[in-house]
């Protein structure tokens, strides 16, 4: 098999131009053609002369070793690599203890399949409800300002990859193709097939809530077992610093040599519990901002001009950059096509915004977070707390502020982008209505982040602007805060993906600082588990 690559075709060729695209690539009579599968699809925007859809293509021919020879040193010309996974291990027929994984979010949910599809039928911890149960209590939030402190956006089966745009893409290097099987694996609970091959694929949440149940039923089919509403209070470790179990906040205590800590960003007391019990942690950089919110149709017309609403092209996206005078780096962030700017907090007597997106994209607003650069040096332990939690500290404090700017109801508070800019309160919504639930507050956003925070984003919406057309309309309006951008510890570990100081802890995932976003944590669920699965052997 070959993989041919940048074949380049119009947005309105024919089903059988792919085909022809690969004989004319390779320059083979059609006969000599056996087959042709499109691997990955993406588009091209930037010629004026329209846009090009553009192609991977696994294709198998009469004589591959000819055309590999005739192509020699071409990169587009290449053999098709191998996708599959393999195994690393299989489950003695006796297990003395059961591996733990703690939470259920992507990179937990990864964790405990591939442990149970090893046969080692893993314990899956998770605080929050069943996917179901929770949106419920979600939408409390959301319709009624009610908070449910262990189930909501952070908190729960799935993750808060759930409420999300469910974007299954990343940057991550990925030698083995891990992503592939957590692709494939998506695909096998119910997911659309063509995430397999779009270039940027998207699930969101109504699939994504559909899914996680799917995956739980196959886990528990192979052995494993979940507990809900089961949230971790302490570690029990040993003289030597293994650990030996863990500590339910019922009283519980649950034997395991073998604990996967696979929390979420938000997972806050977990954070204190783990520095409380000495578990090596240190601060990380983050980034905190706003979520800005434009018409769709404004986003399409500039990113696709007359190609505008072409159902193969669907909702455009963006990524923007500005470096700030004041040294600040600025940018979009986790950008929803045709969604919609949700509640996410997890704490009491705070706002923190996120966006989310369903599979169709078809809400009225585009939004993204536009957000700053934070480093340890900005919440210095003299102004916020000791030790590796100053930046929980950090987070809170402005969640807080956006508290009361909003009106202390769990609003969020709000103001039209021409207004940030020439630094006046808003005291009315123009044309774009955002889309927060439970509602907006117009205000005054700077008290809701550190002075040099506003100063750049002040700064980076008109260089955006020129970027795309209308980006700095002065009706488009800012919610804030965006606060949860990524996990502002790491829970550092060795070589064998154990804590650097606690042996048989295995921090995972997005909270422990080592993956961002819904594909990176899966990929690091696999390789978690494999992490188990050869400790555990090894005695």
């Amino acid at each position: 098999m070959l993989r041919l690559t940048e074949i380049k075709l119009p947005l309105d060729h024919p089903p059988e131009a792919i085909a022809g695209a690969a004989i004319a690539r390779l320059g083979i009579a059609p006969h000599d053609l056996i087959s042709c599968t499109v691997y990955r699809r993406a588009h091209d925007a930037r010629r004026k002369s329209g846009i090009a859809l553009i192609y991977s293509l696994d294709v198998a021919v009469r004589d591959e070793a000819a055309a590999l020879k005739h192509f020699a040193g071409d990169v587009r010309v290449q053999p098709s690599p191998d996708t599959d996974y393999r195994f690393v291990a299989r489950a003695p027929e006796h297990l003395s203890a059961r591996p733990i994984v703690i939470g259920t979010g992507p990179c937990g949910l990864f964790a405990a399949l591939v442990l149970a599809q090893m046969g080692f039928r893993p314990i899956l911890l998770e605080r929050g409800k069943v996917v179901r149960e929770r949106t419920k209590d979600t939408w409390g939030l959301w319709r009624k300002s009610v908070l449910n402190p262990e189930s909501n956006v952070q908190y729960g089966e799935g993750g808060a990859g759930t409420f999300s745009d469910g974007k299954l893409y990343s940057q991550i290097k990925d030698p083995r193709h891990l992503g592939r099987k957590v692709l494939t694996e998506f695909v096998k609970a119910e997911a659309p097939p063509e995430i397999l091959t779009e270039a940027k694929p998207h699930i969101g949440t109504f699939r994504l809530v559909k899914m996680v149940e799917n995956i739980r039923a196959t886990i528990e089919a192979l052995g494993g077992e979940y507990r809900f509403e089961s949230r971790v209070t302490d570690l029990d470790i040993d003289d030597e610093r293994r650990v030996r179990g863990v500590r339910l906040a019922s009283g519980e205590h649950i034997a395991a040599d073998h604990v996967v800590l696979a929390i979420g960003h938000s997972a806050r007391d977990t954070f204190q519990m783990l520095e409380d019990r000495g578990v090596h942690l240190e601060a990380k950089p983050f980034s905190v901002g706003f979520r800005i919110e434009h018409p769709q149709s404004l986003i399409d017309a500039a990113r696709f001009g007359k190609f505008a609403g072409n159902p193969v092209l669907g909702a455009a996206d963006y990524k923007l950059v500005h470096h700030a005078s004041n040294g600040r780096d600025v940018y979009s962030f986790c950008m929803c096509p045709g969604g919609t700017v949700v509640a996410a907090t997890s704490e009491e007597g705070r706002v923190v915004t996120n966006g989310m997106s369903q599979y169709s994209r078809n809400e009225r607003n585009a939004n993204a977070g536009i957000v700053v650069s934070i480093t340890p040096g900005d919440y210095p332990a003299k102004d916020y707390q000791e030790g590796a939690l100053a930046g929980v500290a950090f987070q809170r404090k402005w969640e807080s502020a956006a508290f009361v700017a909003g009106g202390s109801t769990y609003a969020a508070p709000a103001q039209r982008v021409g207004d940030f800019i020439a630094g006046v309160p808003s005291t009315y919504l123009g044309s774009v209505i955002p889309s927060y639930k439970p509602g907006v507050m117009p205000t005054d956003l700077s008290p809701c982040l550190p002075d040099y925070a506003i100063e750049a984003i002040r700064e980076a919406l008109p260089a955006f602007g020129r970027q795309i057309h209308g980006f700095d309309m002065a009706d488009a309006v800012l919610t804030g805060v965006e606060t949860r951008t990524s996990s502002p510890i790491r829970i550092t570990r060795d070589e064998t993906f154990q804590s650097l100081n606690t042996k048989g802890l295995f921090p995972a995932g997005e909270g422990a600082g080592y993956a961002g976003g819904i594909l990176s944590a899966g990929v690091d669920g696999i390789k978690i588990a494999e992490a188990v699965a050869k400790s555990v052997l090894a005695g």
